[in-house]
């Protein structure tokens, strides 16, 4: 049996053992569509372009629904509620830190009210502690429309005291110039311990009464003590020479022997011409006031005729003079 020259399968056909080309290495290369090569490449054929791109058609929207019927639920207490747009809420706001604050102020005016009911009942007791003369709270007692007015009156009251005691001073040292002008050094003196308490006591406690409580009585004495007063403002500030009043005469007349205790003078005749322009103005102002309270002298009677009778001391004095009225009548013949 012949071999082959190259060693290759004896029993293969001559044709096979000599074409290269069906090497299983070589066929699986051949041109074909899926393995392209410059053989099968053709530049003249026309081959149709890829579809354009198209986007999907949008879902169609769902029918609106019918508003629902069921009627709305309770909110819980803890869920938050909307109260409507930013006004209304503002407004809302405004209302509730405006309502915080009245009920503050009543929470204040409460607990002062405890705490003089306190006092009271500790004075009532016997209680060894110093309580006060008088007791005065602008922003707690008198009302807010009232305070600025009672304020006012207060520094009033303080300026006229400062007047009186540069008064003081002015006719000491025009007494130390004058030695005639004794009498006039002496006056200042009684002034300053005579106005100064009265003046509080008598016109300007029952200001403060009055605007507290909205008393007709104390308005009334308040009136005429501080019409008085005013007249005294004015003579004060006129300053007739001898009367213990620093005016401008008597600031004129001192001008000729010292100028210095002068301009001391004229100083304080300038205070109490301040003082009196200021006092009636504000005596104009509180009865202008007074009229917008809707007070009257049937009122004023009727609170004198309350506040006398409701005196312990007056009632006895009172049953006293009629049973001796009696005790009397019974013994004459």
């Amino acid at each position: 049996m012949a071999q082959s020259r190259d060693g290759g399968n004896p029993f293969a056909e001559p044709s096979e053992l000599d074409n290269p080309f069906q090497d299983p290495a070589v066929i699986q290369h051949r041109p074909s569509r899926q393995y392209a090569t410059l053989d099968v490449y053709n530049p003249f054929e026309t081959r149709e372009p890829p579809p354009a791109y198209e986007a999907p058609a949008p879902a169609p929207l769902p029918p609106p629904s019918a508003p629902s019927l069921q009627p709305s639920r309770k909110l819980s207490p803890t869920e938050p509620k909307n109260y409507g747009s930013y006004s209304t809420q503002a407004s809302a706001a405004a209302a509730t830190a405006e309502l915080l604050k009245k009920q503050e102020e009543l929470n204040r005016k409460a607990e002062e009210l405890d705490r003089r009911e306190r006092e009271l009942q500790h004075a009532a007791l016997g209680g060894t502690a110093i309580q006060p003369c008088f007791f005065q709270d602008i922003s707690m007692e008198i009302p807010q429309e009232f305070q600025k007015t009672v304020s006012t009156m207060y520094y009033l009251w303080m300026c006229s005291t400062l007047a009186l005691l540069l008064n003081f001073l002015a006719c000491l040292a025009s007494f130390c110039v004058e030695t005639n002008n004794g009498a006039g050094f002496g006056l200042s003196i009684l002034w300053v311990l005579l106005f100064t308490p009265c003046s509080f006591v008598c016109w300007y406690r029952p200001m403060y009464k009055a605007f507290r409580s909205d008393s007709s009585f104390n308005f009334f004495v308040f009136f005429f003590i501080f019409f008085v007063q005013d007249v005294l403002f004015v003579l004060q500030a006129i300053g007739i020479p001898g009367w213990g009043f620093s005016g401008w005469i008597s600031a004129l007349v001192v001008l000729k022997a010292n100028t210095a205790v002068a301009v001391l003078m004229l100083l304080v005749a300038l205070l109490f011409t301040g003082i009196a322009v200021l006092g009636i103005v504000m005596l104009k102002r509180i009865h202008s006031l007074y009229r917008r309270t809707g007070a009257s002298f049937q009122k004023a009677q009727q609170e004198f005729a309350a506040g006398v009778f409701s005196n312990p001391a007056v009632r006895t004095a009172a049953a006293n003079a009629a049973a001796g009225a009696a005790e009397n009548a019974f013994r004459a013949p």
